[in-house]
This record gives C-alpha cells, structure tokens and sequence, in this order.
C-alpha cells in the first residue's frame, strides 16, 4: 500500500498467522490490497502458535473486504 493510506487503514480480521494470510489471499483474489500486522515477527518467533495476526485494508475497501472475511469465518465454523 501506498505510505500516505496507511493513516486510514481498517482492520478486518485477526487470528492466528495462517488464517491472516488465507484471508489475505481471499482478499487478494478480489483484487482488494491488504497487509499483515505483527505477522513478520511472529513467524520467526512461533509460527505455528501465533495468535493476535491482523489484516488491515484501505478504508475505501472496508466494505467489500467484511463479506470477504465474514464469508471465511462462515466456512471455519462449518469444519
């Protein structure tokens, strides 16, 4: 993302590392820009146990990327 957007950035999902990175992927595939917060850290750290991994949008793209998210959480439920 471009650096003068990060002041409206809106987080639209957190857990753990993998599931930030499927739902940024998911995100991805609309074609909506999305970054991870805290997930470079943790990786190195405890990839397998990390939890409190954060996907933020551009506020422009919040809308969008909630049916996205909400659609993911639909389908961990349901397994």
């Amino acid at each position: 993302m471009m650096e003068e957007d990060k002041s409206k950035l809106k987080k639209v999902y957190t857990g753990s590392l993998w599931q930030a990175e499927m739902v940024k992927s998911l995100l991805g595939n609309s074609n909506i820009e999305s970054s991870i917060k805290d997930g470079g850290v943790v990786n190195v750290v405890l990839p397998e146990t990390a939890i409190g991994v954060t996907v933020l949008v551009a506020e422009k793209d919040y809308g969008p990327a909630m049916e996205i998210v909400r659609e993911f959480e639909q389908t961990q439920q349901e397994e």
